[in-house]
Parts: C-alpha cells; structure tokens; sequence
C-alpha cells in the first residue's frame, strides 16, 4: 500500500480528500492528511481532488530502466485504455515508441482480457456459481477483501487481465520480464502483491514523461485489426460486450464507482440478489474514467468512443491456460477497527455540540455521512472535533456575538445598497430599536441619515468620530463609519457620549453663570467706587470753599 503517499507540506486541511474518499480510508492528525493503509482500496479519488497536489502515486520509472539495463527482455503490456489517453495513436505506433525507449516489444492487455473473460464463461457454464463478480479491478477486489469479507465467495477467483497477459507472456518467453502500463494506482499494488507476474507498472503520466525525456514524439496512426474485441475491457459493460452470456437463467449486470458497487455489495449481503453475474469497476466510466489518465480528463463518451472505434468485432487469437493456471486467492483483509458503544459515541456528540438529536444535522462537511459516523472516525483517531465545520461556525459566531453584544459601543452593519444587516445590543438601545429583526434588511435611513454611508460607500474613505445629536432619540453620538474591502459591508460605530455631553453643557453653564456674576460684582464695584470718588469730590470742593472764606476773612481782619 506504499504506491499512494503523501505530501505534508503541501496539505492545507481542506478535508477535500476525505470527503471523496468511498471508504473514509484517511484520518487527519496536526492539520495533516494520512492514508490508512489497511483502510484504503487504492480508487485514487484522493488523489484525483487534491486542490494541492498533495498526493503522489510512487514513480516507477527507474525501475523499468534497470530492468532494461539489466539485459532480459522486458514486453509492456499496455492496457487498452491507451487510445482514449493517446489520440488516434495504435498499437503498432506505441509499439515503435516503446521500443525506442529500449523496451523489446508491446502488446496489449486486451490479449490476457480475452483469456480472463472465456475462464469466466467456463465458470458460469459449470452452472455452480449463484453469484460471481468480475476479479479485472483491484480497487474492487480490496473492497470485498477489506469490508465485505463474507462476499468473497462470491468474487470470481481468476487473475486479473494484466497478469493473465504477463503470465502468457512470460510462458511465451522464458526469463522476461514484464511492464504494466496504465491508467490504475491499485495495479501498483497489486502487482507488488503478487509476486512473479508483473515486474513493474507505470502510469500513462508516467509514460509520457519518460517519452518526454527522451524527445521521443507517438506517430499518429490507428491500425484496423479486427480480432480484438476485448479491447472493450476499459469502458463500463466492456466485459459483459465481448462475453458469450448463454446463460439465460442469469442477469448479467454492470456497475461502475465505488458507491455503486458498495450499494450492490450490501444488497448481495442482504440475500437480494441471485443468478447474477456482476461486472464491477470501482471507476466511474470503467478504465477509461480512471484516477491517473493523463491530465485528469474527465471525457467518458469521448473516451468511450475512442476505444469503441479501435475495438475488433472478434476475439483475439489466444492460447487459453488450463483453469488452475489462472487461479487467484484472495483472503480478507482485517482492518482493527473495534465498534464503540454508545456511551463513547454520545460522549464524543456533546464535545460536539450535539447535545440532542436535533442537533445533528448530518451536513456532510466534514466528510462523513453523518454526525454518528463523524464521531465513530473521531473515537478511532481518524477525525478531530475541529473537522466539525458548523460546529466551527457556531464556535466562532457565539465568540464574535459575545464581543459585539457585550461591547459599550453601538455597532451597525449596512450592506452596500444601504440595508440593514447586523444591529448590536447597544445600537439597538441607542436608536431605540426593540429587537433587531425589527430593521434587518430594511434601508438604513429608517434610523439614521443615510448621508454619511452613502458618502463612505462611494469614496471608501473612513468617518472618523464624527458628533452629532439625534434629534428623534435626544441623543448625542460621536459616529465613525468605515467601509470593509473584503466583504462590501459599511460598518458603524456609535459611542453613546449623552451623558458626557450633557456634563460638559452643564460645566458651560455654570461657567457662564459665575462670569455673569463675576461681571455683576465688577459693575457693582465700580458704581460704588464711582459714588464714592463722587462724595468725595464734593466734600473737597465743600472743604476748599470753607477754607478759602476763612482766608479770605482772616486776611480782611
């Protein structure tokens, strides 16, 4: 299961891979993103949705140039896929570009499809088989192996084509050695699993590299040979096309995604399904709609055509091995994971905030189909409690509720078309507002004067403690109004300054009133200054005239 890893510096805890994972088969430990190994069936999605590129499927190159260096012959079996991946390029031309990369020769899986499909007609015309499903995807048969053990008997025990082909290959040619080239991270595994057969897989991007490197460019040309029927093999209902289906006491049935094939899985373990044989591939569009087709290409009826066109209307000429050579044993795969019991689960929900049933709204977010399950990932050290994004949300708005709400300061949000979106506690007491449902998406000039948002909204330039007395609340506010960028949203702050404004007139007034009483005593002085310098001038003129008559009479005597 080393074929698929990870990147740690690259992953930047965006959940995406466990959301698409069918199985759940990654856990998440210091905002980091781990494979399970034991867990994982190889479908690749991961791979496939990582935004940051974060998971690498291991490169094999090397390996295949020091099996080429090392002097045998090495034959790629190249899966039939190739011409969906490699436009209007056959099999003659990526033989020729092959080669030039030093391999001896290439022929297609197509050869070993043939012989697996005619062991599995052998094996339904023994008539001992209630229920047989198709052993050609790994993915599928890891599934089985890994989470639906009892449905083994049930999986078909034929190799897969890519070693049905490598096996005839290397009994053709004693001591070769063989490359695997496709569009599938679980044949990785599969052939390192099973050892003997396929001595190294590459990917198509992998190819394309190497070709690349080498400035070797494909020709363009498609051959017309019709005894390839089994080149239908990559597409949905590929195998079921090239197969005889005499057994009409059988359905015969195509399923395709991972989803799909656990939904049958569950029913054949429900006892619902009888007389059937299931073609299944854990890829959406089969082969063609697998994880590593070069640039991630999502094309299923371009690529369906593709192959559609390039397949023959017969089989091809194969020599079929005896049934036992083509046996394969596949044993189930324990996974450790122990059911909790309900306590632990109920405990893990209220860490949650899952207090009650209600609680649980089952969003899927985090990448589970339920808060139960979530919690179940939780107890098994896959999930964390932070992976809970409404409960994240809910954590983060109460956080910011209780700041706006219990802050002195009056806060109104105002959208860019002037409603009203968000009203504190303090602002509603300031603008006499009785709840906030009451103006919530209402115009601002409701309850204030949309003058000064407008003037922000247009120049993005802030307000800033701006005083004014609110005539209709008798109060007095000191205002800064900014525009937020990133959200569109005008923002207010009002700061309640009544009371110190009221203090402040009141101190005015009683400055002017002791300088009106100051200017009263003042007056009030100078008058009697002004009485008395007046009796006193009197009195002098009274006193001078008194003398002087004495004088006067004194001098007469």
């Amino acid at each position: 299961m080393n074929c698929l890893t990870l990147k740690k510096s690259n992953c930047k805890n965006c959940y995406k891979c466990i959301r698409n994972c069918p199985v759940k088969a990654i856990r998440f430990s210091g905002n980091q993103a781990h494979i399970i190994g034991n867990e994982c069936i190889l479908c690749g999605q991961c791979f496939v949705v990582c935004p940051q590129n974060a998971k690498e499927i291991v490169n094999e190159i090397e390996k295949a140039k020091v099996l080429i260096q090392s002097g045998e012959k090495v034959i790629v079996s190249l899966a039939p896929s190739f011409i969906a991946n490699y436009d209007n390029v056959g099999i003659e031309c990526m033989r020729e570009g092959l080669k030039k990369l030093g391999f001896y020769d290439v022929e297609e899986t197509a050869i070993g499809a043939t012989i697996v499909k005619t062991e599995y007609e052998n094996m339904l015309n023994e008539g001992n088989h209630d229920i047989l499903i198709t052993s050609c995807c790994h993915s599928v048969n890891l599934l089985i192996q890994k989470y639906f053990p009892e449905q083994l008997q049930y999986l078909a025990d034929v190799m897969s084509p890519m070693q049905a082909h490598c096996y005839d290959i290397k009994k053709r040619y004693p001591g070769a050695k063989t490359v695997f080239i496709g569009p599938c991270v679980a044949k990785k595994d599969e052939a390192s699993h099973y050892e003997g057969l396929v001595d190294a897989v590459l990917t198509y991007e992998e190819l394309t590299n190497w070709l690349a490197s080498e400035k070797i460019e494909l020709r363009q040309d498609v051959d017309d040979y019709q005894k390839s029927k089994a080149r239908f093999f990559p597409t949905t209902g590929g195998i079921l096309k090239t197969m005889a289906q005499d057994r009409k006491d059988y359905t015969y049935l195509a399923i395709d995604g991972t989803e799909n094939c656990i939904a049958a899985l569950k029913d054949i373990q429900n006892g619902k399904i009888h007389k059937c044989f299931i073609e299944m591939s854990s890829c959406v569009g089969s082969c063609v709609g697998g994880p590593v087709m070069e640039k991630y290409h999502r094309t299923p009826i371009q690529s369906y055509n593709a192959v559609a066109r390039y397949a023959g209307s017969e089989d091809f000429e194969v020599e079929q091995p005896e049934s036992f050579e083509l046996r394969k044993f596949f044993m189930p795969i324990e996974r450790r994971l122990n059911t909790p019991s309900e306590e632990e689960i109920q405990e893990v929900l209220k860490q949650m905030g899952k207090n009650k049933p209600s609680d649980e709204i089952n969003c899927s977010s985090c990448g589970y189909p339920t808060c139960r399950d979530k919690a179940i990932a939780i107890i098994h050290g896959k999930s964390e409690i932070s992976m809970c994004l409404p409960f994240l949300k809910e954590k983060a708005e109460s956080f910011s509720d209780s700041i706006i709400n219990n802050t002195p300061n009056g806060i109104l949000v105002v959208n860019d078309k002037l409603e009203v979106q968000q009203i504190n506690i303090a602002a509603r007491k300031i603008l006499n507002v009785r709840s906030a449902s009451d103006v919530l998406g209402d115009q601002v000039v409701r309850i204030l004067d949309p003058k000064v948002f407008m003037q922000v909204r247009d120049s993005h330039r802030t307000v800033r403690n701006k005083r004014l007395y609110l005539a209709e609340y008798k109060k007095y506010v000191e205002q800064t109004v900014t525009f937020d960028n990133e959200s569109n949203l005008i923002i207010c702050i009002l700061r309640d300054v009544t009371d110190e404004e009221t203090e402040r007139m009141k101190k005015e007034s009683i400055s002017q009133h002791t300088v009106e009483i100051a200017d009263k005593v003042v007056e009030k002085q100078m008058r009697i200054v002004q009485e008395i310098a007046s009796l006193l001038g009197e009195t002098a003129a009274e006193t001078k005239i008194a003398l002087t008559k004495l004088k006067e009479s004194i001098i007469d005597e």
